[in-house]
């Protein structure tokens, strides 16, 4: 049984757009698991994982009435048969599998992407990854691409919790793997360049994408950071989906 996020009492399986990344444009299917190992502080999808009784502070507690989440109204557990029907009737192949961070479930992951192919080998697989977790190798070959999102310090994550060198190693050397940072401000370029050196990630596989859940905040920075990509031959992404629809959830 996969752990999915829920949303109207439903599992956030939805058809939209890939808003990030390489794919940036392309119709796909997004299966949004719960469950994460960080806890960063501007957190988009903080829902699938900033439970109630933890400790972890983000961005949010400044509004009015926000509260951490009771677990059991935000986490959906669905067989593989279930999953796969809910993909299907999009009749899409691009798949994004995101979080929350879906390799937590990395072993319950493998069945499911095995079932997935098995249905239709044209089934194109994303992981939304944050680079911490490597895949064994009976997921990893159901896995087309991997969008690997290493955090810096501005997600206020402790650095021995959001680097770990085995998993980033193995991302690096994969060639199904890309490299998002997203960037609150100039000074992370520092982060992003030590990482590339430690790890040999080339130019041409680094993203950079803006921090922001509004379309003001990210253009704010979006002439900076464009300049920064021309500067070190890094690509840009945008947030698409958040100059679209707003931060919302199931679009």
């Amino acid at each position: 049984m996969i752990k999915l996020a829920k949303l109207n009492n439903r599992p956030e399986i939805f058809h939209s757009i890939q808003g990030e990344g390489v794919n940036l444009g392309i119709p796909s299917v997004f299966v949004r698991l719960s469950l994460c190992n960080l806890y960063c502080i501007w957190c988009d999808t903080d829902y699938t994982w900033n439970w109630e009784g933890t400790v972890y502070p983000h961005n949010n507690d400044a509004l009015p009435g926000y509260t951490k989440f009771k677990k059991e109204d935000y986490v959906l557990a669905l067989p593989n048969d279930e999953i796969i029907a809910n993909i299907a009737a999009f009749n899409c192949p691009n798949i994004v599998i995101t979080g929350g961070e879906p390799l937590v479930q990395r072993k319950d992951l493998e069945p499911l992407l095995r079932e997935l192919k098995a249905k239709d080998p044209g089934y194109h697989i994303e992981f939304e990854t944050n680079g911490t977790i490597a895949p064994h190798a009976a997921l990893d070959q159901y896995s087309d691409q991997y969008n690997v999102s290493v955090k810096l310090s501005n997600s206020a994550v402790a650095y021995a919790d959001r680097i770990v060198p085995e998993a980033l190693a193995f991302f690096a050397r994969s060639e199904k793997s890309n490299f998002k940072f997203v960037v609150d401000q100039e000074s992370d370029l520092r982060e992003i360049l030590a990482l590339k050196e430690e790890f040999g990630i080339t130019a041409g596989k680094i993203l950079l994408m803006p921090q922001g859940t509004k379309a003001s905040a990210l253009k704010a920075k979006e002439q900076w950071l464009v300049d920064i990509c021309k500067a070190y031959n890094f690509r840009y992404t945008d947030r698409l989906h958040i100059r679209i629809f707003g931060d919302k959830r199931g679009v």
